[in-house]
């Protein structure tokens, strides 16, 4: 079967397919990007981002995160930037892309638009992410490592489905939303380290909801602007794996039960490595002057994102595995947003520690796996490694997720735990009061 009619299968699936542990984990996912995006509303992208909306002004029911309504591109592209300012929401390592902030923006502005329920619109995303990461299996590892934000292209076509399922979007017009966004989607990680990498979140998501509107009017586009001739797949890969896609799929099974979550506020390329050094740190009383040298092998595809040897902004630290590393064992909380402050940059000390350590790509190594290597000025060596892809139970996810937003948003936590456990029972617009609820100061800067 041709992967375009896959993907409408998928987009035609019912709810009644959808096994409630998998929607469980969506919910998570809703719960946790609300968090995300709601801790970003003061960061310098979502000020001018407010401002980019007010410019092009224009009546509108979805909500932006930091307050007011904007149409739902808007609110989409806006949302999508802002909750991904942090860098702190989830990632899905099968096509190394974050599926929260590029698809719950599109669906949750539609949503709004069109009345849906709260559930509707978890549902909606589910969709649109399994079609992400499976569009992403497709392009490869070779998108990624030829320059391509998966985040942006992959995720664009999610937020596709996401936003055509919420407008009830036929298959024919479905067919056509998605061939629209085979030539809107974009998104590069030279972007890395700038504010051009949450833009890409939001792109992802103002794509997926344009094109789906388009084509709703009735706007035609390729047969097939995925897998046909010069279509987005054969223009973005040079090594398609056509297998790797649908392999098992839904409602077999759902790849989106492997998406990670983030508890370090920073690139998850870095998060294998930090786990690995904390769980040394518990073993072993380790003092940062102790330290002669520091290995950290990883997959080779990570050198070129989160390897920058001399960060110059707080931004860059979150890309910069000795910098973390000096962090971890100079007792810098890592999991707290605001600790990753320009002067960082500056700090002696853990420009001293980045001269101990070395980073190397391990071709054995998948995505989520570190191996490192500790070794003291006493000569003892002490080697540690972490895999990422060792799931947690969903209990325990939620536990700390819950952790996690309270640390973002303090008191805020509270009303957005109420809504997570009424995403069965509530509206959209019930959601969009929530993303409203703190108005962002308009002052540019």
């Amino acid at each position: 079967m041709a992967v375009m009619d896959q993907i409408l299968d998928l987009s035609e699936l019912s709810d009644s397919d959808i096994p409630d542990a998998v929607l469980r984990l969506a919910y998570a996912s809703f719960f946790d990007w609300l968090a995300c995006g709601r801790a970003g509303i003061g960061e310098p992208v979502a000020i001018k981002l407010h401002a980019f909306a007010d410019h092009e002004f224009g009546s509108g029911a979805s909500s932006l995160f930091g307050g007011g309504q904007a149409p739902a591109r808007m609110a989409a592209l806006v949302n999508g930037a802002i909750s991904h300012a942090l860098d702190f929401d989830d990632t899905h390592f099968d096509h190394v892309g974050h599926l929260s902030v590029g698809i719950f923006p599109a669906a949750l502005a539609v949503g709004e638009e069109t009345g849906a329920t709260a559930r509707a619109v978890a549902e909606s995303f589910l969709i649109g992410a399994e079609a992400a990461i499976r569009l992403g299996r497709i392009l490869g590892t070779v998108h990624y490592n030829r320059g391509f934000h998966q985040t942006a292209t992959a995720g664009a076509f999610g937020a596709t489905l996401a936003a055509g399922r919420l407008y009830g979007l036929s298959r024919d017009q479905m067919r056509a939303a998605l061939g629209l966004c085979s030539t809107r989607a974009s998104g590069l990680k030279s972007q890395f380290g700038t504010m051009g990498k949450p833009y890409n979140a939001g792109l992802a998501s103002s794509n997926g909801v344009e094109s789906a509107l388009l084509a709703g009017l009735g706007m035609s586009s390729a047969d097939d602007g995925l897998m046909g001739l010069q279509g987005f797949v054969a223009t973005h890969s040079d090594a398609p794996d056509m297998d790797a896609g649908w392999q098992t799929p839904p409602p077999q099974e759902f790849r989106f039960t492997r998406n990670s979550y983030k508890f370090h506020a920073c690139c998850h390329g870095t998060h294998a490595m930090i786990e690995a050094l904390l769980s040394a740190l518990q073993t072993h009383r380790i003092q940062p002057e102790e330290i002669a040298r520091l290995r950290v092998g990883v997959n080779p595809r990570w050198l070129s994102v989160c390897d920058i040897k001399t960060p110059r902004t707080g931004l860059e630290v979150k890309f910069s595995y000795s910098w973390l590393a000096g962090m971890v064992f100079h007792g810098y909380a890592t999991g707290n947003d605001r600790t990753y402050t320009d002067t960082l940059c500056t700090d002696t000390k853990l420009r001293e520690f980045s001269g101990k350590v070395t980073v190397t790509g391990e071709p054995s190594l998948s995505d989520q796996q570190t191996q490192v290597s500790i070794e003291l000025t006493s000569g003892e060596k002490i080697a540690v490694s972490q895999d990422l892809a060792d799931r947690m139970p969903i209990e325990a996810l939620e536990t700390r997720l819950l952790t996690k937003a309270q640390n973002l948003i303090g008191s805020g936590a509270e009303d957005l735990v109420a809504l997570w456990n009424s995403f069965d029972s509530i509206d959209a617009t019930t959601v969009g009061a929530f993303v409203q609820a703190t108005q962002h100061q308009c002052q540019a800067t």
